[in-house]
């Protein structure tokens, strides 16, 4: 009688186990969901490729502010101002284009009169003052060195921060002269290293 008792009690085991397992006939066989499944979130457009024809506050093609001049760059010294502690640098694939090394590290990068380089913005030399504040409002004017007013440099408000920034110098005839990216002081300079 012992041996019966334990065998309806695995037999009663095992039947509960398979009930368990088993879905009730009157239960869904798919659980109601409470809350409507998330949207997948819209994909993220893909950056522009950098152009090499476009100056941003990383720098110009190989060319990176704060970092040495690229090893077998086109960038060189020719000629222009060069002493220990400060080198202007250009490069036949950049007309018009200059930059100023400090401490064996790119500082500024300047477009000039025959640069065909521009802004991400589409603003490049020669662009009129109107549209450099269409763009970047709120830039500091300041009195030109050496040319009359309406001639002014238009300096971006972080300049002072030693973060990477971006200054407009506006000639007389209210056209941009020349574009700067770099850090303070040598954003600044009016001459060359200095």
């Amino acid at each position: 009688m012992r041996h019966q008792s334990a065998f309806a009690a695995s037999a009663l085991a095992i039947t509960l186990a398979l009930a368990a397992c088993s879905p009730a006939s009157n239960a869904p066989s798919d659980p109601v969901p409470t809350t409507p499944p998330a949207a997948p979130a819209p994909a993220q457009p893909a950056p522009p490729a950098a152009s090499a024809n476009v100056l941003g506050l990383e720098g110009l093609g190989d060319l990176k502010l704060g970092q040495p001049v690229p090893a077998g760059s086109s960038w060189a010294s020719r000629g222009a101002q060069a002493s220990d502690s400060c080198t202007t640098i250009s490069s036949p694939d950049y007309p018009g284009a200059y930059a100023i090394v400090e401490g064996g590290k790119v500082q500024r990068i300047t477009l000039g009169q025959r640069s065909d380089v521009k802004l991400a913005e589409g603003i490049g030399v020669g662009d009129s003052e109107a549209d450099v504040k269409k763009w970047f409002a709120g830039f500091r004017e300041e009195p030109h060195k050496y040319e009359d007013a309406p001639a002014k440099y238009l300096t971006a408000p972080n300049a002072e921060s030693g973060d990477a920034a971006l200054r407009f110098e506006i000639g007389a005839d209210g056209k941009v002269k020349l574009i700067h990216i770099g850090m303070a002081p040598v954003l600044g300079y009016v001459e060359g290293c200095s």
